[in-house]
């Protein structure tokens, strides 16, 4: 399946998902990735979520001036993934096939406003 979608267009929809889940086989990719425990790095890029009785690792946010936070490893000037070869499983899977949601939406918005540059904002 070709891809229809283009990544590099995107200011990190994806990026901005309040619960991205992280595996322990995640967390000690990143580990090796920074050259650091694993303890370490879970510590200090995750945390543990608990809801509807179901507890889970999510990678910690940081403040953004496009979305009110996003994943910590999105590089805030050009909006890529500042780990992209250790990013998490659910980041390497996204987006599930061969289109991608939050592009068609950019795309629609960008041709209603004439402007390849505009983020639409919530």
């Amino acid at each position: 399946m070709k891809a229809r979608y283009d990544c590099s267009k995107c200011p990190g929809y994806c990026c901005s998902y309040p619960r991205i889940g992280v595996t322990e086989r995640d967390i000690a990719r990143l580990a090796r990735h920074f050259e650091i425990p694993v303890e370490r790095a879970r510590e200090r890029f995750t945390y543990r979520y608990a809801s509807d009785g179901k507890e889970e690792r999510i990678l910690r946010h940081r403040k953004d001036d496009v979305f009110a936070s996003v994943c910590r490893f999105l590089d805030p000037k050009t909006r890529r993934c500042g780990v992209y070869e250790a990013r998490p499983t659910v980041c390497r899977q996204y987006p599930h096939g061969s289109r991608c949601g939050y592009y068609e939406f950019l795309k629609f918005e960008r041709v209603q406003q004439g402007d390849d540059e505009f983020i639409p904002s919530a």
